[in-house]
């Protein structure tokens, strides 16, 4: 039933409907005036519950029933767990069955239902949320860790390079030793024949002398000497050394480099996962107080721009043409490649794996040169490509300007595939300058980005997520000079290296931005820098076109 509306919209009682209502059975949903509703509890033959009208719940709403489509259920069959009508009870079907009344059911059902979604939001979804966070943590921890495994790997290789190369040398002086023994027997048995030859030599001149005299006397006098000279002087004999190496067991090799387990996966029960083993740290490599130059790169360029690591003493090079060039310490070129459009490159740098990558922004392209094959991995829209390097992960950070010179960014790519984008802080103002100047960066050891921003005077610091860190402006008790930020890397001790162009040095830095020292070592526009696996700096001079390998650590 439903209250009935005086012209007033007095709402009045459902049983007598001329008082007003004031109470509502929540049970038999009906709406009750005071008198009605002790006339409504009296009735003993089923259950009531009385509520003041305005504290009722809200009407519930009776399904139909899908056997007699003009009814509705009000009752629940206990044996069938389904809403049933009155026609359907009466019909026989449920005969026998436990019937009870659908809105006992719904509010028992309902405080189960309540009692889930309790649990659910107080407890149970706050783990899940708990552990996508711990799983994020990790996964954010992932590539530093990988990292200094890898660090940890190449290190080995240098410590067993090392002792191959001692093991090579001894052996080498070695065959030295016996070269030169074996040289001074030869050269012994051959001063004794030439000694024999030269007295053979004044015999016969003698012989002749007298047979083309007539003195009887010296033909008298005359001593045979021949049987002396018959048995000729031992010849001496060496036995040429062979070198006999051993096959190499790559069994007791793996194990003599150290061993890496398997990857262990597993699904663990709880709130809590286990965290990875610390990696060793690298270890302490101290300042030098006089870093020096231990070898020059002539590239033959006009002016030189960039330069990049393959090993301890072949280095990649970019300077005014289309052409990269591989050269040794010995300025040797080794390898030449030229840009698939023709025109300069913007950037070069060396992945993990020993690969070439270049920017050109006449394309807008990021390329990758593979066995001397040029592949684009990049192509970007709106935007050109500045300075390029290759992470830790081996992922490749570009930073690039929009096309109409406004905006600047860093992104992150893995592959082809961009997974991060770094432009402004967390109020919202860009990170870097804008205006197409070129902005070399690095990753650095904690996996920090640094982007030398030659335009705003500044090198730039973000956390891996890109949260701005610091901005370092140049050593702060030196006013009066301009900082002039160009290339810029990083090395095993998480050093900041950057050039600064104008005043031909070096500024180091801490990984929190605190300046140590310069490098000057006779410098010449310092431009581009790279650092090898021994953390030995090579530095691209602008324009004298040539590169310099110091030591200072």
């Amino acid at each position: 039933m439903h209250p009935r509306r005086s012209a007033q919209e007095v709402l009045l009682c459902d049983l007598c409907e001329t008082v007003p209502l004031q109470s509502h059975c929540e049970l038999c949903n009906i709406n009750l005036c005071v008198n009605c509703a002790v006339k409504h509890l009296s009735d003993s033959s089923k259950r009531h519950k009385v509520v003041p009208f305005l504290h009722r719940k809200p009407t519930p709403s009776y399904p139909k029933c899908s056997k007699h489509t003009d009814k509705h259920c009000e009752m629940f069959c206990e044996k069938c767990g389904i809403p049933v009508c009155s026609t359907c009870v009466t019909s026989g079907k449920h005969k026998g069955h436990d019937i009870s009344d659908i809105l006992e059911k719904r509010s028992a059902k309902t405080e189960s239902l309540q009692k889930d979604l309790e649990e659910l939001e107080t407890r149970i979804y706050p783990r899940y949320e708990g552990m996508v966070s711990d799983v994020e943590t990790e996964k954010a921890e992932l590539e530093m860790k990988y990292g200094k495994l890898t660090t940890d790997a190449d290190e080995k290789g240098e410590i067993l390079h090392r002792e191959i190369t001692a093991i090579v040398n001894r052996r080498k002086s070695a065959i030295g030793e016996m070269k030169t023994k074996h040289l001074d027997a030869l050269n012994k048995n051959t001063e004794e024949i030439t000694q024999k030859m030269a007295e053979l030599k004044q015999i016969i001149s003698d012989l002749k002398s007298i047979l083309k005299s007539n003195d009887v006397s010296l033909t008298s006098t005359y001593k045979s000497r021949n049987s002396e000279f018959r048995t000729l002087p031992p010849k001496v004999r060496v036995t040429l050394p062979s070198f006999s190496p051993q096959k190499i067991n790559k069994d007791q090799l793996n194990e003599m480099f150290g061993s890496l387990p398997p990857l262990s996966i597993n699904t663990e029960h709880g709130d809590t996962m286990k965290s990875a083993e610390a990696v060793s740290s690298p270890p302490v490599k101290p300042l030098l107080d006089e870093p020096r130059v231990t070898a020059t790169i002539d590239t033959g360029y006009e002016y030189l721009y960039s330069v990049s690591c393959l090993s301890e003493d072949q280095v990649w090079t970019r300077g005014n043409n289309d052409t990269m060039k591989l050269l040794n310490l010995q300025s040797k070129l080794l390898t030449s490649i030229q840009t698939k459009s023709g025109d300069w490159p913007g950037d070069i740098a060396v992945t993990r794996d020993g690969d070439l990558v270049y920017t050109d922004d006449s394309n807008n392209t990021v390329n990758l040169i593979k066995n001397k094959q040029i592949q684009t991995v990049i192509t970007l829209q709106g935007w050109y490509p500045l300075s390029v390097c290759c992470t830790a992960g081996n992922d490749l950070l570009v930073t690039m300007d929009s096309d109409d010179r406004k905006q600047s960014k860093v992104v992150r790519y893995s592959g082809s595939t961009q997974k991060q984008s770094i432009q402004f802080d967390d109020q919202g103002r860009p990170l870097y300058s804008s205006g197409g100047s070129i902005k070399y960066l690095s990753e650095n050891r904690n996996l920090d980005i640094c982007v030398a921003d030659y335009t705003a005077r500044a090198v730039v610091v973000v956390n891996q997520s890109g949260k701005l860190r610091f901005r370092y402006t140049g050593h702060p008790s030196n006013t009066k000079q301009s900082f002039n930020p160009y290339g810029i890397t990083t090395d095993s001790q998480s050093h900041i290296l950057t050039a600064d162009i104008y005043y031909d040095r070096i500024h180091i830095l801490d990984q929190d931005g605190q300046f140590l020292r310069y490098i000057h070592c006779d410098l010449v526009t310092p431009f581009g820098l790279c650092v090898d696996i021994r953390d030995n700096l090579f530095v691209a001079e602008c324009n004298t076109a040539k590169v310099k390998k110091i030591q200072y650590l």
